[in-house]
Formats: C-alpha cells, sequence, structure tokens
C-alpha cells in the first residue's frame, strides 16, 4: 500500500524516440500527465499507447515557464506528490520507493541527483536538482532556464535524497535557437536575477557575440546577489574564452588569475588557465596548472564542473608537454594515465604511438 499519490507530469515536443524508455522508467508513479506542445512526428500516438494522460496545446509565444504550468495544471489536486521530468530524463529504478521513504507531510520539495552528462555510462557532470515537489505550493518562473517558486502559504520544507538518481541521455541534434530570445526575454523582465545574466553572457559566447558576452558576464558579476563563487568564477572563465577569441591573451590570463582566485577549490579555472599557457606553447607553465589541477580530488557537486576538468584533458597536456621538452618516459606514463580514462581515444592512441616510435629512435 503505498502511502502518498505520486504524480509525475512533463512537457514535449517530437519525443516519440524517447517516449517508451521514459515512460518505463516513470510508470512507478500512479499517473502520468504531458502537455504536448506541438508535436508532428508520433509522440502523442506513443504516448497514449502507453497509457499517458496526453493534453495538446501551442504555447505561442513559447515559454517554457508558461508550458511547465500548463503541464502542472494537468496534475490532480488530491496529488500529494508532483515530479516534474523531461522525456529524455531517465530514473534508476525504485526512485519511489524512496522518495516515500523521506516525504513526509510536512514536506514540500525534494532535491535529488542529477546525472546531466553521462559518458560510457558513467557521470561526469552531477548535481542536486529540485523538481519534486508539493501540489499547490510552487509556480514555475523565467522564459528559460525555468525554476519553481515557492508560493505557499506556509514554511517550505525542503529534504534531500541521496539515493533517488535521475540521468540525462539528450537528444544533441535538437536546436537550441530559441534560448537567447528567451533569455534576453527573461533579464529583461527581471534584470536583478543573477542566474539569467550569467545564462546570458554563457549563450552570447556560444553564439560567437564575445563583447556582448563580457559585458553581460560583467553585469552578473556586479549584481549584489551574484554571491555564488563557483558561478562567478565560471563567468570570469567565460570573459576569459571571449577574450582568447579576440586574441587579447594578457585579460584572458587576467580574468583566469581571478577566476582561480574566486573558487581556487575548483579544478576548471586551473584546466583552463593550462590550456591557454600551452596554445602559447609555455609548457612549464602548463605543467605547473596540471598539477594544480590535480591537487584538487574532490568532484564540487554543481552544474558549473567543465566535463574537460575530469576527463583525460590533464593528462593528455602533461604527456604533450613532456614530449616536447624531449622527457618521452613521462610523456608515455602520462598518455597511459589518459588512456586509462579514454581507452578508445584515437588521438590518444596514435599520441603514445608517436611517442613509442620516438623513444625506439633514440
Amino acid at each position: 500500500m503505498k502511502k502518498y499519490k505520486v504524480v509525475v507530469y512533463a512537457i514535449s515536443k517530437n519525443e516519440e524516440k524517447f517516449v517508451n524508455r521514459w515512460v518505463d522508467s516513470m510508470k512507478e508513479a500512479d499517473e502520468i500527465y504531458v502537455l504536448d506542445t506541438g508535436s508532428t512526428d508520433n509522440t502523442v500516438k506513443l504516448l497514449k499507447k502507453r497509457k499517458v494522460n496526453v493534453t495538446k496545446k501551442v504555447i505561442d509565444p513559447f515559454r517554457f515557464d508558461i508550458a511547465r504550468n500548463e503541464s502542472l495544471a494537468l496534475v490532480p489536486k488530491d496529488t500529494d506528490i508532483c515530479v516534474c521530468t523531461d522525456l529524455d530524463e531517465v530514473f534508476t529504478k525504485g526512485w519511489r520507493d524512496k522518495l516515500e521513504s523521506i516525504w513526509n507531510k510536512d514536506t514540500t520539495r525534494v532535491s535529488y541527483n542529477y546525472n546531466w552528462y553521462i559518458e560510457n555510462e558513467i557521470p561526469k557532470v552531477n548535481f542536486y536538482i529540485e523538481k519534486i515537489h508539493s501540489r499547490d505550493d510552487y509556480t514555475w518562473i523565467h522564459p528559460v532556464h525555468e525554476v519553481l517558486s515557492y508560493i505557499g502559504s506556509k514554511n517550505e520544507v525542503k529534504v534531500t535524497s541521496e539515493t533517488i538518481t535521475l540521468n540525462h541521455y539528450p537528444d544533441t541534434t535538437k536546436s537550441r535557437a530559441s534560448y537567447l530570445p528567451l533569455l534576453e526575454l527573461s533579464v529583461k523582465e527581471d534584470p536583478t536575477d543573477d542566474r539569467n545574466m550569467h545564462y546570458l553572457g554563457r549563450e552570447y559566447m556560444y553564439y560567437d557575440r564575445w563583447n556582448e558576452s563580457i559585458d553581460t558576464l560583467i553585469k552578473h558579476l556586479k549584481l549584489p546577489s551574484a554571491v555564488w563563487k563557483d558561478e562567478r568564477c565560471a563567468s570570469m572563465r567565460f570573459i576569459a574564452r571571449d577574450y582568447l577569441e579576440l586574441d587579447r591573451i594578457d585579460e584572458a590570463r587576467m580574468w583566469l588569475n581571478k577566476a582561480i582566485k574566486e573558487a581556487p577549490y575548483l579544478r576548471d579555472p586551473y584546466v583552463e588557465m593550462a590550456l591557454l599557457e600551452y596554445r602559447e606553447k609555455n609548457y612549464e607553465l602548463v605543467k605547473k596548472y596540471c598539477f594544480e589541477a590535480l591537487k584538487i580530488t574532490t568532484h564540487q557537486k554543481t552544474y558549473i564542473n567543465e566535463i574537460f576538468s575530469w576527463d583525460h584533458t590533464l593528462y593528455d597536456l602533461l604527456s604533450i608537454c613532456y614530449f616536447y621538452q624531449n622527457n618521452v618516459d613521462k610523456a608515455l606514463y602520462y598518455i597511459d594515465k589518459a588512456l586509462e580514462i579514454s581507452p578508445n581515444n584515437d588521438r590518444l592512441k596514435a599520441n603514445k604511438q608517436i611517442f613509442i616510435e620516438y623513444k625506439n629512435s633514440l
């Protein structure tokens, strides 16, 4: 006998490739509701075939917060626990029992593990998300990178689960073209929101709009609410990337030094500095920053983490530096360390062969 009524809700658009896997994962819930915002493939048909409650509604102009709130409105009022997911996400089995074991009548929200990026079934970026919540205490806000905002009449009560895990397997072919105008709208609606100012600056960087990215990220850093050091460090790193693209090396180096001082407990600014010095062929400095990064063995539980900080990159850089400095034994040592992490990487394998041939020629 289940203690609570648990309902999953989601939005969808052209997700046919994910439907069966998603429903298999979500069927531990009592009911599943989906708001389809205009699929032209078989998403709706497949969802209905799997007995999912589907409502079709085009949101025009589209905003993620409106779509999320429309999907939440589909959830029955007698629901105890609402679980918001996307169709490219999968819970590990047994999530329902784990959820009920930590939920009580005063709980309003749950934090749980989210593996945002997974490579060869190994999570590379992991952090907490909070999209499990009580029925009437929350609303979604922001046109994009939407978040739940508490509107309840009593105190918000959060609990954290270390055992509930949601895995993300995204469709990398999907366009994110709508993100930039929606982020610009979000910042226009609330220019004091540090989170979306940071996201907007990052988005300009993705679009090669280097100067706009710099200006926006500096605005983020100047906001009184921008106090989270991890995110401030990321803004500084992105400013450095912008300056690198503008071929202004000194400014890039300056901002990476700022990033290191801002969050010296994160690998990311050290790795980016190593990459900068590699570009400049300053191999001793590359080694210095690689070794500083490797001193950090704790992977912070935050979306800010860069994949390249925890993959083969550091060992790859060290191997190349030592090779260029004619220390082939150390080059081989570090290329083997890189291959332990990425054994199927053809470039790493080719580099190792070059190192071996060079050693044999001595």
